[in-house]
């Protein structure tokens, strides 16, 4: 049992939390106002552990070095709060997919000790634009149902990116809907009219909404317009390069769902220096991570970092804590994570309430050191 102020779907409390066997049995506690939460700072801070739908890699390893690369990173990750994650794939040749997939199996089947739950993969390519490869290598491909599925079989796809504008990318949608996958648009160079076909056909978000995807002109909104004219959901990296706060709040007005994601690379948690980030080698320098040629290539974000930010652009505190883990749950339709309520997993992050930086991290009932601060 641990006592602080506990963010409950109804707002915050002060009381206790309790939970055995992993899932929680009892939250109770007396309301309290959000700002008397945020001064009192010698009460700590009880949130829903983070969730993050976007990872590639942490802590020097990288999802597409198949071995105990997922293992690795989802050591790191759970340290920085994110107590459930999906490993995320780069485009690269089939044969390496495939590796890659039969690595994080085991992963996904059972939550290794003092590691982040792996839900499942986030499939970023190669089923994108040629045109709007962002980091991605030049590997990009046209889809294929029985391919996909085939991948689906190694290791479960819970989110797929594609470009809707790339031949008979429209037709497999509602397939893989059928099939329990989420649809993400990104990579893309769609119009508007090809975005919005796709959200028709049973897509349901974007990958990294604004980066490598068609810009929003008033005579040509693309995919972007169509995001904030029709989207519920939608991925969003707050590290405040890739996106600037203005479009974050601008994303935040327009779309409900809109959740946090990393991006993260195996930069995350490690020192300045030369990563890989598929077949790319890619360079960790003043927070950030960039291709040889300048490009941005994912982030060294942490959610607990990423939680700091939007509280730093201005949202309060139980609105960051939904957008870095209730929405991520909800658009996967998990029930049982993101929420601290009776029957949920024991997911559960403790923060200092005047710097937002980590105590403690539970990760379904077991106890993990948080990352130190800084």
């Amino acid at each position: 049992m641990i006592a602080g102020h506990i963010l409950t779907p109804g707002g915050f409390v002060r009381g206790t939390l309790a939970w055995d066997g992993g899932r929680i049995t009892r939250v109770q506690g007396e309301p309290v106002a959000e700002a008397e939460v945020r001064a009192d700072h010698a009460t700590p801070l009880l949130l829903p552990g983070f969730i993050d739908l976007h990872v590639h890699g942490g802590g020097g390893a990288d999802t597409m070095d198949a071995g105990d690369a997922v293992a690795r990173l989802a050591r790191e990750h759970v340290r920085h709060g994110s107590t459930a994650l999906l490993a995320t794939t780069m485009t690269a040749p089939l044969g390496e997919i495939e590796a890659a997939l039969r690595a994080l199996a085991p992963a996904c089947a059972e939550r290794e000790h003092g590691a982040a739950r792996v839900l499942g993969v986030h499939l970023e390519g190669p089923y994108i634009s040629p045109d709007k490869l962002g980091a991605q290598p030049p590997f990009a491909r046209l889809p294929s149902l029985a391919e996909i599925l085939a991948l689906h079989a190694i290791a479960p796809i819970r989110l797929l990116t594609l470009a809707p504008e790339v031949a008979g990318s429209l037709a497999l949608i509602p397939a893989l809907v059928g099939a329990g996958m989420r649809v993400q648009l990104g990579h893309s160079a769609a119009t508007y009219e090809q975005a919005l076909a796709a959200l028709e056909q049973g897509a349901s978000g974007f990958t990294h909404l604004f980066n490598a995807m068609s810009a929003l002109h008033h005579r040509a909104p693309g995919a972007v317009g169509a995001a904030l004219a029709h989207a519920q959901h939608a991925e969003i990296i707050p590290d405040l390069l890739h996106v600037h706060p203005g479009a974050i709040h601008a994303a935040l007005r327009a779309i409900p769902g809109l959740f946090c994601v990393t991006d993260a690379t195996a930069a995350a948690g490690m020192p300045d220096g030369e990563y890989r980030l598929g077949r790319q080698t890619v360079s960790k320098c003043l927070g950030g991570v960039r291709l040889a040629d300048g490009t941005l290539a994912g982030s060294t974000l942490t959610m607990d970092q990423a939680l700091r930010n939007l509280v730093a652009i201005g949202l309060p505190l139980a609105q960051a804590a939904a957008r870095v883990s209730t929405h991520a749950a909800q658009y996967l339709g998990l029930a049982d994570r993101g929420r601290l309520v009776a029957g949920a997993w024991a997911d559960v992050v403790v923060l200092d309430a005047g710097t937002l930086t980590l105590r403690q991290v539970f990760a379904e009932g077991e106890f993990v050191a948080a990352a130190p601060a800084g």
